[in-house]
């Protein structure tokens, strides 16, 4: 029940001076993902400002890019909330938009115990019938998600079958990995743990680091999966400053920045979000020259 391998990008939600969703724009960069190999988009993630979208806004934006991708490659729609019955409306919303899969946060300023979380990824679950990829980010949540967790949410739940590692603790992925037999989808949630986390058995990334090197991000994968590791490693390391600028502040910041220099009018933020400071900005526009992309 995999729902991709490769890279999916986390897309950004482009937006007008208005604050309204800027809807062309949004339709050109994922034009120009899909052009350049991403394999799988994720729309209203954290990184697309989910959380500052109502959640009229969450479902048109979940439409919208469904439509316009168009089948070409898979659709994972962030439906994630602190609240269960919310996570359960939005993903139920999702699937009838045709999302290819979901994207559930664990719980956020609220939290839960990991007998809570079970219950609540359990409840959502149950509710659709499109593959679960669980998302694992205590530095964000505040919120961590144990390895017998997952591994028992993707033991009793049929439809859960992948999570986001974003937690930066290989030794607890590792453990997850051999929880679940190598059988349960891992997918890195850090731009600068995706070899680490393929070695482990990974499947891919699910990026940033894509909206501006999507090309380079799919081959990263594709080379260490196809056991060019040398190729893989030099592609890693080549991005590590350009990756460390894309996260000097809070994401989605640096990548709306990043994405603005390359072009393609991605807009602002919305509060309480603020534009990049000064210096990290010209510390971004630096490493994205760095690399060839300015």
């Amino acid at each position: 029940m995999s729902i991709f391998t490769g890279v999916a990008t986390a897309i950004v939600t482009p937006m007008n001076a208005d604050g309204s969703v800027n809807y062309e724009s949004f339709g050109n960069l994922i034009e120009s993902q899909i052009a350049n190999s991403v394999d799988a988009i994720v729309v209203c993630g954290t990184t697309g400002e989910a959380s500052t979208l109502t959640h009229e806004e969450h479902i048109e934006v979940i439409r919208y890019c469904v439509e316009k991708v168009a089948k070409r490659i898979p659709v994972i729609a962030g439906t994630g909330s602190n609240c269960t019955e919310t996570a359960v409306y939005l993903s139920k919303e999702a699937e009838k938009c045709g999302a290819d899969g979901v994207l559930l946060v664990t719980p956020y300023y609220n939290k839960a115990t990991q007998k809570g979380l079970i219950a609540h990824f359990t409840k959502i679950a149950n509710a659709i019938s499109i593959p679960v990829i669980l998302y694992n980010i205590p530095g964000r949540t505040g919120c961590k998600m144990n390895p017998e967790t997952m591994a028992e949410l993707f033991e009793t739940v049929n439809n859960i079958v992948a999570v986001k590692e974003a937690s930066g603790d290989l030794s607890a992925i590792a453990k997850l990995a051999s929880l679940t037999n190598g059988k349960m989808d891992i997918y890195s949630g850090n731009d600068d743990q995706i070899l680490p986390i393929l070695s482990l058995g990974g499947k891919g990334v699910i990026s940033v680091l894509s909206h501006v090197a999507p090309k380079d991000t799919h081959d990263m994968v594709m080379k260490f999966l196809e056991g060019d590791i040398a190729a893989a490693k030099e592609l890693q390391l080549k991005y590590i400053p350009l990756i460390n600028a894309l996260f000097s502040e809070v994401n989605p910041i640096p990548v709306k920045k990043a994405c603005n220099l390359l072009g393609y009018n991605v807009g602002s933020l919305r509060s309480p979000l603020t534009e990049m400071e000064d210096a990290n900005a010209a510390k971004l526009e630096k490493e994205l020259k760095a690399v060839g992309l300015l």
